[in-house]
């Protein structure tokens, strides 16, 4: 296996300077042995989501000796609006030895790829609007080139608006919308019914001719009647003007509204797109993943399978009619969104080559299908899935989509087989915990009891999503091995919009430690018409992630082992990466290094 790819699967995990810190060794070396400079012209490394590169200057003969070579820190801390910066995980792009990147609080800044020395910055004040209201907080993970000809620009998606930016000044381009920014949420289904600072942007937008393809981040803990619909909307990359929108919850009419009961589909939002987009450009297609409707734990007020929410779903990019959907979870109750930008794969299967789409899934699932038509590569099978439930009015879909080829990356379901097992005293303890909780194989619902259920809310995979190598066949994949308590509680009517708690519970082993516990709703807020139907009011969840392996799980052995156990800020995760063989059809294993917590600054290496 070449060290280069093992490094490329790890991008995701890794600080965000990973592509940048490649071609800064490469510009280095450039200078003294003759080697060509390769850009990184997009976070993913390119249009297909490769997160590929042909360097080899940092290999295992000098990967010891890799030093800083310079380090840019954003420097941004809490403000008066009561905003607070989160981890700054933007992956820079470089173009032409210029590396751009986004900041936590969504600047854009341009800095000299051999001296790291800041050549301009732009500042949309997204702070103004005061605390990012997504689970993550204020962060953000790239922006998006666009050549007009030989004209370079920077696209930018910054909570509830697009913003084009001069790569050469960083100033908005004034012909574009009004003043260089266009509002995401004029002219959208239910405008006026949702606080547009609800609107998350995190990930690049994509970018195909001259159009422009945006959707949105929203946190799970806004429910209510009307709140901001899933959309993907195009926009022309010069003017700013709309050009098309395409929504996941189907109208009557629209294919799949049949799968939302009693009329759901008229208030429920959410099936938002916080991943990222990925463009065939060959074909003009474009494959969107898209998340759970609202509300993410408690279905009964949307009975049915929920089109088009957590599917990958294939639009004309020039008109953004659907050409293929794929639905990998019915009917939601586990937040398995798809988290991962699609990567576009080219395989050989029988003899026969395929140019394909890869979907990394939360369930520890990847889905591979035909680019073109969306007919599996390998069979996927409807398998019929827990259904029981204590939960009032919630009906879980009978079966779920199973892939037959590639095997799941990540472990699913929890059983009492999966206790801390060091020693028989530490496994009765922890035995005893789990038998509180209901538990079972994947797609265990959620439950009154409190479900412990594996890949957790966070995966699986996860934003970071996966890595291929043409030359192998192989898709790197990052996989969390972590279980998450899902909790179905009565709430109080005038409790507010939002209906989940979330408390996060770090564990030493077999010995209870509350690291932590706080409300993230809102305050109460009095009935109205949006709330008087609302989604959560009659249910909350609670949802405890983060360190629960320590006392509920334990590591497994052999080839199943996932890597050590991290730590990354508060929490520590069971981290890992797995390789899926796409050509031969086999699985191996990789176990990821320990990692320090995140720190926010951009450090690029060179070899001395």
């Amino acid at each position: 296996m070449k060290l280069r790819a093992l490094t490329l699967a790890l991008v995701p995990v890794a600080l965000a300077a990973a592509a940048a810190s490649m071609h800064a060794g490469a510009q280095q070396a450039s200078r003294g042995g003759g080697t060509r400079v390769v850009p990184w012209p997009y976070v993913a490394a390119d249009t297909a989501a490769s997160r590929y590169s042909p360097l080899d200057d940092i290999n295992r003969s000098n990967v010891g000796r890799l030093q800083i070579a310079w380090q840019w820190e954003p420097n941004e801390k809490p403000t008066t609006t009561g905003a607070i910066p989160n981890n700054f995980s933007s992956t820079p792009i470089m173009i032409d030895n210029v590396v751009y990147m986004s900041t936590m609080y969504t600047r854009v800044v341009a800095v000299d790829a051999d001296t790291g020395a800041e050549l301009w910055t732009y500042d949309p004040e997204a702070y103004r609007g005061g605390q990012n209201r997504q689970a993550t907080g204020f962060t953000h993970r790239g922006i998006t080139p666009w050549w007009d000809g030989d004209k370079l620009y920077i696209v930018l998606a910054s909570r509830h608006r697009l913003i084009k930016l001069d790569a050469k000044t960083g100033k908005p381009v004034a012909a574009f919308g009004k003043g260089g920014e266009v509002e995401l949420t004029s002219g959208l289904r239910w405008e006026g019914r949702f606080d547009k600072l609800d609107l998350s942007n995190q990930s690049p937008v994509a970018v195909y001719k001259d159009l422009i393809f945006v959707g949105f981040g929203l946190t799970d803990r806004v429910m209510h009647r009307f709140d901001a619909p899933g959309f993907v909307r195009a926009y022309n990359a010069r003017t700013g003007r709309s050009v098309w929108v395409w929504y996941v919850v189907p109208r009557p009419g629209e294919y799949g509204n049949e799968t939302w009961e009693q009329e759901s589909w008229s208030y429920t939002g959410h099936g938002n797109i916080w991943a990222a987009m990925t463009v065939d450009t060959e074909r003009g297609l474009l494959y969107v993943p898209t998340s759970t409707p609202s509300n993410d734990y408690y279905g009964g007020r949307r009975i049915g399978a929920n089109l088009f929410a957590e599917s990958l779903v294939c639009l004309d990019a020039n008109t953004g009619k659907r050409k293929w959907h794929f639905q990998t979870v019915h009917h939601g109750l586990w937040d398995y969104d798809l988290p991962a930008q699609p990567n576009l794969v080219t395989v050989t299967v029988d003899g026969r080559r395929i140019d394909a789409v890869a979907q990394v899934t939360k369930t520890g699932f990847a889905f591979v299908f035909d680019r073109a038509t969306g007919v599996p590569v390998w069979p996927i099978e409807e398998r019929p899935v827990p259904t029981d439930t204590d939960v009032p009015g919630e009906k879980p879909y009978p079966t779920q989509p199973f892939p037959t080829k590639p095997p799941a990356f990540a472990d699913q379901g929890f059983t009492m087989d999966d206790a801390f097992d060091l020693t028989p005293e530490l496994k009765a303890l922890a035995q005893k915990e789990i038998a509180k909780y209901r538990t079972g194989p994947i797609y265990t619902p959620p439950s009154l009891r409190g479900t412990l259920s594996r890949p957790s809310t966070s995966g699986g995979a996860n934003w970071g999503g996966a890595a291929f190598d043409a030359e192998t066949g192989l898709l790197f994949v990052k996989s969390s091995e972590n279980p998450t308590l899902l909790k179905i509680d009565k709430r109080d009517r005038h409790q507010g919009r939002a209906g989940v708690h979330w408390r996060r519970r770090r564990c030493a082993v077999g010995v209870r430690q509350e690291h932590g516990r706080g409300s993230l709703e809102r305050p109460a807020a009095a009935p109205d018409e949006r709330h008087a139907h609302d989604l959560s009011l009659a249910f909350r969840t609670t949802v405890r992630a983060g360190d629960d392996r320590r006392r509920y799980g334990r590591r497994a052995g052999g080839v199943r082992a996932a890597g050590e156990s991290v730590r990354l800020g508060a929490w520590g995760l069971g981290l890992g990466a797995r390789v899926l063989n796409l050509l031969h059809e086999i699985e191996t294993l990789v176990p990821s290094p320990s990692l320090e917590p995140r720190r926010s600054s951009l450090s690029v290496v060179t070899v001395l």
